[in-house]
């Protein structure tokens, strides 16, 4: 399945595709928001698209409440430290909106939020982590391959990763003894509103379990905050325990739950929101 396609508009940034059926107001660039709205509107009814969902600073929030916009999660200060964020999610046909297996969400999101906040996980004798250059790309589309049937992004596309790395993406990995590639995750960096996604984690099945996913989270936060980015968050499948407990254990608050949201392995998954602030002392690590 070929990935959703990305446009600009007057300096905002969508993607819309038939792969996760909806039309994604990524960064909400300029200040005629009703003509956004519009153009929102006007994408999902000529493809038929069942959701439309935006990511925009707490005073746009009225803007599409008003065209019947709701907030799904909420991320306090999200935008230079002084804005809220809100995912907001209108749907054209209501069956999108209900979450399919409620009952599941429920049970991984109460065992996330059980968990401690645990800090000072170790990589195994010999291996290392950092930060992954252009000659890397290769390795990292390929590790992205065999992780992930299909995704959002193409990220197991050499050229894309190098595209994103040119702009706005910071790639970190984990290497095994033996130097080879065998976990990884993106800083996606919005550097003007001061805040980062942390996703794209990937780790190859025969080193899952080592808590590769923790130690490359902690790291990626300290590099964000010597970068001078506020706030981190996450938009983490609701269905997947593992991810969801490692944002938790890391410090990182629920914000909220993203019914039928992102095609990730051929089907559409609800996803859930989680932040975490970064402390101005971390900046000087």
């Amino acid at each position: 399945m070929q990935p959703d396609s990305m446009i600009r508009m007057t300096g905002a940034l969508l993607q819309h595709g038939p792969a996760s059926d909806r039309v994604y107001l990524m960064k909400l660039a300029s200040p005629d928001v009703p003509r956004i709205i519009r153009f929102m509107e006007q994408l999902a009814s000529t493809n038929g698209y069942t959701k439309l969902f935006a990511k925009v600073p707490g005073p746009a929030e009225g803007w599409f409440r008003a065209q019947g916009f709701k907030v799904e999660a909420r991320v306090p200060n999200m935008f230079n430290g002084s804005q809220d964020g809100c995912f907001m999610a209108k749907y054209p046909k209501r069956e999108r909106s209900v979450i399919r297996s409620p009952k599941l969400v429920q049970e991984v999101l109460s065992t996330a939020r059980e968990q401690s906040v645990q800090n000072g996980r170790t990589l195994p004798e010999g291996w290392t982590i950092g930060a992954m250059k252009p000659e890397d790309a290769k390795a990292m589309a390929g590790l992205y391959h065999r992780v992930f049937e299909t995704y959002p992004f193409p990220i197991d596309d050499e050229d894309y990763l190098l595209s994103t790395m040119e702009s706005h993406v910071r790639y970190f990995g984990v290497r095994d003894a033996e130097g080879n590639l065998t976990a990884l995750a993106s800083a996606e960096m919005d550097c003007s509103s001061g805040n980062v996604e942390m996703t794209d984690f990937a780790t190859l099945a025969e080193n899952r379990g080592k808590g590769l996913a923790c130690i490359l989270l902690a790291h990626m936060e300290k590099e964000m905050a010597k970068a001078g980015i506020d706030t981190a968050y996450t938009i983490a499948r609701a269905h997947a325990t593992g991810m969801n407990i490692v944002f938790a254990r890391q410090g990182y608050s629920f914000a909220g739950t993203l019914p039928n949201n992102t095609q990730i392995k051929g089907d559409l998954e609800s996803m859930n929101v989680w932040y975490k602030p970064l402390e101005a002392r971390d900046k000087t690590l």
